[in-house]
């Protein structure tokens, strides 16, 4: 990366930069995912995610009324996986397949050649803008979403709130250092007021315009979102920030378009935008509880009858790590956003 000029950013800037530039973003010239790149998700772990996704899905169609159009949005299609498996396994299921529109919302131009290839036979329409979806019924699936999105962090010493910024240099020379914000003008901006009996925030502009375009469309059109992420419920904001690369953490301000850039999410935080938002309800589990629930175990007994050892033993391995409370089982929450008049329940 070589920089014209010096360069003095907040925080969501810095990370936008370093991983959706078109030249030299993170995700936007490589594969991340997998034993092969930096990290590796759900999708990949085990098919028998995907497989308890597409049961979901297809229970939840069924919960607004088989509508004969409706769409299936998968929010960042990773590198094809999970929305191959769904597509495999609901084509035991005609009529939802004849009335769903398979549709992947996805900003970068690699990933989306990366998933053309894994899904050349499939139907499916790629989107770069949430406002493009039709008017259907949508059901929008986002596994890992929203904490690739770039956040702002917000500080308070003593009562004065400061923001975090990253002066860049050069590549190889990035500072971060504060200045001072009125973040009631802030709360005012974005209409939400989050700084409520707090001493730190992260929060994504984009992220939650993202949400709130979502949530609009769900109160319009029926549907409902089903977002899984590692995130955590405390009701005080912290400070989760953090780089990978090569399944170890790094420094942000290292390699930058080289390092993925995270955050934990704040379910929380999330909840109070959707009652604010109003008419709408959420349900909030962990992952262990949401593919228990959805019969993962009972799935997993019936896939490892007449195996070899070792695959049956690859099998429960993976699913350990799925649903495992020391591994993903705890850390990863899962959130269902839908119409308060969806009385809709199945996983939770």
């Amino acid at each position: 990366m070589k920089l014209k000029r010096k360069l003095n950013l907040s925080l969501d800037k810095f990370i936008n930069l370093s991983l959706y530039n078109k030249k030299f973003g993170y995700y936007m010239k490589k594969n991340p995912f997998g034993e092969k790149g930096d990290f590796i998700t759900s999708p990949n772990i085990s098919r028998l995610f995907s497989e308890m996704i597409a049961i979901w899905v297809i229970s939840f169609w069924q919960s607004i009324g088989f509508p004969k159009r409706f769409n299936l949005i998968e929010l960042g299609g990773g590198n094809g996986e999970m929305m191959k498996i769904i597509i495999e396994s609901l084509k035991n299921f005609p009529n939802f397949s004849k009335a769903c529109n398979f549709i992947i919302f996805e900003k970068s131009p690699s990933l989306v050649k990366i998933q053309k290839k894994k899904l050349i036979d499939a139907e499916i329409s790629w989107i770069t803008q949430i406002k493009k979806i039709n008017k259907n019924p949508s059901i929008f699936i986002a596994n890992e979403f929203f904490d690739s999105i770039p956040i702002k962090q917000f500080v308070k010493r003593e009562k004065l709130w400061f923001e975090k910024f990253v002066n860049l240099k050069s590549k190889k020379k990035a500072y971060f250092y504060e200045k001072k914000i009125d973040i009631q003008k802030f709360e005012k901006k974005i209409n939400f007021k989050i700084s409520k009996n707090q001493n730190f925030i992260e929060y994504s502009e984009i992220g939650f315009n993202y949400l709130n375009e979502i949530s609009n469309l769900i109160k319009e059109n029926s549907g409902g979102l089903l977002l899984i992420d590692y995130g955590y419920t405390d009701k005080k904001m912290k400070n989760t920030l953090q780089g990978v690369s090569n399944h170890k953490f790094a420094n942000i301000l290292n390699n930058i378009g080289d390092v993925d850039i995270t955050h934990n999410i704040s379910f929380e935080l999330f909840k109070k935008f959707i009652k604010r938002k109003g008419g709408l309800q959420n349900n909030l589990t962990s992952q262990k509880n949401f593919l228990t629930k959805m019969g993962i175990k009972k799935r997993a007994e019936i896939i490892s009858k007449n195996v070899s050892f070792l695959r049956k033993a690859d099998i429960y391995h993976r699913l350990k790590r799925l649903i495992d409370e020391n591994q993903m089982g705890s850390l990863f929450k899962v959130m269902l956003i839908k119409n308060k008049r969806n009385k809709f329940k199945l996983g939770f």
